[in-house]
């Protein structure tokens, strides 16, 4: 299973602090969420979201959006958003997607 990012900013005993950078067609691979975590992005793009069952959601995401993602089960919660904890994303826009991700431990 892949990391959740590409590189790892911070870790300690309470957050591991994540930056992801993809670029158009881009995918980060496989990989689980088992904790509760806030996304901030800072270049916006299109990323689709593909679960185990090879079900796909895409999500615009733009510069400057927030969101703080519930883990629940394998179901990964934030307002209307809803993904698997386990996916692969794929930045299917035009632009290069970036974010800086928190995870809460």
């Amino acid at each position: 299973m892949a990391d959740i990012a590409d590189k790892k900013l911070l870790e300690n005993d309470k957050v591991i602090v994540w930056e992801l950078q993809l670029e158009p067609g881009e995918r980060t691979g496989v990989h689980q969420h088992q904790h509760d975590y806030i996304v901030h992005v800072i270049e916006g793009s299109t990323l689709r979201a593909t679960d185990a069952n090879g079900e796909t959601n895409d999500v615009p995401l733009n510069a400057n959006d927030t969101f703080y993602f519930r883990i629940e089960g394998d179901i990964a919660t934030s307002g209307d958003l809803q993904t698997t904890a386990s996916h692969d994303a794929e930045n299917i826009g035009s632009n290069r997607y970036r974010e800086i991700m928190v995870e809460m431990k």
